[in-house]
């Protein structure tokens, strides 16, 4: 019941390809960001061409922001997930930090230094070949990130350097943000593509391929989109809850809880599981509770908790429920 094909990003995905042939050919290492609003197809476009490139890279460096709060070197934190100190050239106390190993040494490098051995980190796990360097969601990332990612742009490095983020605005650090995506914007043959929700026609075009044994109606196709916006997440929920009955069914098919509140100008991108969560929170219920009505642990309540007070932009979980009641519609507790 999902897209199987990115429809509409064709020239985006060959551009990508082509970036990495170049590299791949001993060419200078090149960064490729993709910008766009929330749900657009960012983090699927980097799967897509991560899937497609040839030759396959060597390796492939991925990080992201936290779960929880940020913390320095996050994206660098999750490059290093399993890795074993001695294999790299950095000093091990300095490499646990980085880490983030949560009995690391208390720090004694100075910021500059900490940044130094960050890029040389990452310029070791590339000594191999050429690479791919994956940085999702730049617009989530601390500070310390954003200052290692604009350096990296800037090392030599014999890499790809792929970065999906929302607009500056939208960003945890919106000045430094903005600061680091024109960085990497004037990095020499860096790639720029900014994705825009799907138009009318290429609705119709990834509802032909989820139902190719059913012609779907021009009319249904345009519905579709004006009750989706065009934007492909939004499209593949609607998909997932009601496109069981055929692509008739989606033109009244009801709209996920999470769905009325983009409709509403929200770019929480919210999952379903996650509106149950802060329905509950709205509710005034304990972790515990959560668990309890949900079926799920304590464990996994916090991890959701966590997520959402960093897409709600919220300082506790009071600020998340009043965003809850403000965006989603939901009673007050």
């Amino acid at each position: 019941m999902m897209p199987v094909a990115m429809v509409g990003r064709a020239a985006e995905l060959a551009e990508l390809c082509a970036a990495w042939s170049t590299v791949a050919a001993g060419g200078a290492g090149r960064t490729a960001m993709v910008t766009g609003a929330a749900g657009l197809g960012k983090s699927l476009l980097v799967a897509g061409a991560l899937a497609a490139v040839s030759p396959a890279p060597r390796t492939v460096l991925t990080g992201r922001a936290r779960i929880h709060s940020p913390a320095p070197y996050d994206w660098l934190a999750g490059v290093l997930s399993g890795r074993e100190p001695g294999e790299l050239p950095v000093p091990a106390d300095a490499l646990a930090w980085l880490a983030q190993h949560p009995d690391a040494p208390r720090e004694r490098y100075t910021p500059g230094a900490l940044l130094r051995l960050a890029v040389r980190t990452v310029r070791a796990l590339v000594s191999t070949g050429p690479a791919i360097l994956v940085v999702e969601d730049l617009h989530a990332l601390d500070p310390a990130s954003l200052n290692l990612v604009g350096e990296l742009a800037l090392a030599e490095l014999p890499a790809l350097m792929l970065v999906t983020s929302r607009p500056a605005e939208e960003s945890v650090a919106p000045e430094l943000t903005a600061r680091t995506l024109a960085r990497l914007a004037g990095t020499p043959g860096a790639v720029r593509q900014h994705l825009n929700p799907l138009d009318p026609v290429q609705v119709g075009q990834v509802l032909a391929q989820v139902y190719p044994d059913r012609p779907v109606p021009a009319e249904v196709a345009g519905t579709v989109y004006e009750r989706t916006g065009g934007n492909p997440y939004w499209l593949t929920e609607l998909l997932a809850t009601g496109g069981r009955l055929g692509p008739e069914a989606l033109a009244q098919a009801p709209l996920p809880d999470h769905l009325h509140a983009a409709r509403a100008g929200n770019t929480a991108e919210l999952t379903a599981r996650e509106v149950e969560v802060l329905t509950c929170l709205a509710a005034r219920l304990s972790n515990e509770q959560v668990a309890r009505r949900l079926d799920i642990s304590i464990r996994t309540v916090g991890v959701h908790v966590s997520n959402l007070l960093r897409k709600t932009r919220s300082a506790s979980r009071t600020e998340a429920a009043l965003w809850a009641v403000r965006h989603l519609r939901l009673p007050q507790g």
